[in-house]
């Protein structure tokens, strides 16, 4: 009796145990495969993003000081930027199909250490080797930082994978974790908005945090259709599906009313401010949303999970550093500039100054007190003197304006 059972209790579990060893995200070494593919591919696409809005930069400065009447959609430069950004993105889209989005995500650290390496590079500014060690020591701990921290994440991110099949995606969608995510996001963001649109709180930490929990659902929702893509491209057609024109226009949404919060914050505040903190916002909550969606961190061990924490840490340090020394904009306000007429001297040439800064105003028509000024930026009067009529019916002029005697 008990012989008899005792094969049929060994067919029943061999189901269960083959289950058991499928869920463990360790056991298929083409895993890491796939992990080092997608962090390549988003090396790459960054630093090319990087090197692209650095060229566009480099064209629009280049025709404001040259008299080249050109548009900037005219030249060669600007083009090659917008080619290169184009390639850039495509790069950093494939990448989620590949690896697991809380991996991909921090790796978006590579444009801040590139743009401050190629303006290190390319900086016109001439200083003595201890000037500029001092100078820029920020800068170099910070890209070293920076590059640590993506060295921690590559190596000890989740390497959870999942095909990105509308089945799954849709149970992920309906599973109660990430509806409770999505309620706390929903009355956050629009806890945000009611403070930012109707207290007029314009603070950098709320604006930033509108667009890091739009961007959170903007690379849920690019991972499914660039995993469904890969999918359907692997021969299991998947773009058929409802859900995949779903998470396509969600994506859509997201990624537009997003790039219009960024633009409203890039009038406040000043870039590098929006690049740290942004950086670490964005970063966060869509790691959240890829351990709530995705079950990224399913599987993993503690070990691996301080490891990751830690490389997001000396990344986020690093990218503080870097936009740290940035020099920030001197805000100037327009006023009509006495260079207007050719050969007329301006403030800022050598000599006497035509326009004279007072108190580091570039205001035109300030009220500012002239007593102390000298004699020489006192403005002349020109006294008017009365003549009186000539008796021949004569008619003269009522005045006579006569050259003033301050040397200038």
């Amino acid at each position: 009796m008990e012989g008899g059972n005792s094969p049929g209790l060994q067919l029943q579990q061999l189901p269960l145990a083959t289950a058991a060893v499928s869920v463990q995200p360790h056991t298929d070494s083409f895993s890491y495969k796939e992990n080092l593919i997608g962090a390549l591919l988003a090396i790459f696409g960054h630093l090319v993003s990087s090197i692209a809005l650095n060229l566009q930069k480099y064209s629009h400065i280049r025709l404001a000081g040259s008299k080249d009447p050109r548009a900037y959609f005219r030249t060669k430069t600007w083009w090659s930027g917008l080619l290169l950004l184009v390639l850039g993105e495509l790069g950093v889209f494939s990448s989620y199909a590949f690896a697991p989005l809380s991996l991909i995500v921090p790796l978006s650290a590579v444009s801040v250490v590139a743009s401050a390496i190629i303006g290190i590079i390319f900086i016109k500014e001439k200083w003595k080797p201890k000037e500029f060690l001092r100078r820029y020591v920020l800068s170099f701990v910070g890209c070293g930082l920076a590059v640590v921290g993506t060295y921690l994440l590559v190596t000890f991110g989740p390497n959870s994978h999942e095909k990105m099949t509308a089945e799954n995606i849709t149970r992920h969608l309906v599973s109660w974790p990430f509806l409770l995510y999505m309620l706390v996001e929903i009355i956050a963001f629009c806890l945000l908005l009611y403070f930012y649109k109707e207290r007029n709180a314009n603070y950098i930490v709320i604006i930033l945090l509108l667009v890091a929990l739009l961007g959170s659902m903007t690379v849920v929702t690019v991972k499914a259709v660039a995993g469904m893509i890969l999918v359907s491209i692997q021969g299991t057609l998947q773009l058929d599906s409802p859900i995949f024109y779903i998470m396509l226009v969600c994506m859509i949404a997201t990624a537009i009313y997003q790039a219009t919060f960024l633009a409203q914050a890039s009038q406040l505040y000043d870039s590098a401010q929006i690049s740290s903190i942004g950086y670490i916002l964005s970063t966060t909550a869509a790691i959240s949303a890829g351990a709530t969606f995705y079950l990224d961190f399913m599987g993993e061990d503690v070990l691996h999970i301080c490891m990751f924490a830690l490389g997001c840490l000396i990344a986020f340090l690093g990218v503080f550093l870097i936009t740290r020394n940035r020099k920030k904009p001197v805000p100037f306000e327009p006023y009509i500039s006495m260079d207007a007429m050719p050969g007329m001297q301006n403030m800022h040439d050598k000599g006497i100054a035509v326009q004279p800064d007072l108190k580091a105003s570039f205001s035109y028509g300030a009220l500012e007190n002239n007593d102390s000024m000298p004699e020489i930026y006192t403005p002349a009067t020109l006294p008017i003197v009365q003549e009186q009529h000539g008796s021949k019916g004569v008619s003269a002029p009522p005045y006579r304006v006569l050259e003033h005697s301050k040397k200038e």
